[in-house]
């Protein structure tokens, strides 16, 4: 078996009439997030860590914005078959989720729970600010990262 780190990244600006999904928690909110599926985020961070670490491409190849198959779905269930792409298991996951609001400490452990259960690995979820700068901080969206560790069979 080799190890490989993966590093994922998205961001979504926020949209009205969508509901605001990160980790597979849906969480209140006065925006949602804008894009083809639940647009969450978080665990399309993940998806791109995993998918780097294995060396296969990332969300937009395997998961293309312009398939229909792919409208409106969950990203826990995208993870799901993003695992069953995977030659090797997920050892960990680390991620960090940036946005002014809303707050996101009291969602935080279903967050890491629910993509820990996907995974069948420890997930950590940390939260924070971008201090007021730039388009994170003006409130127009949230951005993610996400680092794995892959075992490769």
């Amino acid at each position: 078996m080799s190890a490989r780190v993966g590093i994922g990244y998205d961001a979504h600006r926020f949209v009205a009439g969508r509901r605001l999904v990160l980790g597979g928690v849906e969480i209140p909110h006065e925006f949602g997030l804008e894009g083809h599926s639940d647009a969450d985020a978080l665990s399309h961070a993940v998806i791109d860590a995993v998918l780097g670490a294995a060396g296969l491409g990332d969300i937009g190849t395997l998961f293309p914005p312009d398939d229909e198959r792919w409208r409106g779905a969950h990203s826990l269930d995208l993870l799901t078959v993003t695992l069953g792409n995977l030659y090797g298991r997920v050892v960990n996951v680390d991620a960090t989720v940036i946005c002014e609001a809303p707050r996101l400490a009291s969602h935080r452990a279903e967050m890491e729970r629910n993509l820990g259960e996907v995974l069948s690995a420890p997930v950590i979820v940390k939260a924070t600010t971008n201090e007021g700068m730039g388009w994170v901080g003006d409130g127009d969206g949230i951005a993610c990262f996400a680092v794995a560790l892959v075992e490769l069979d």
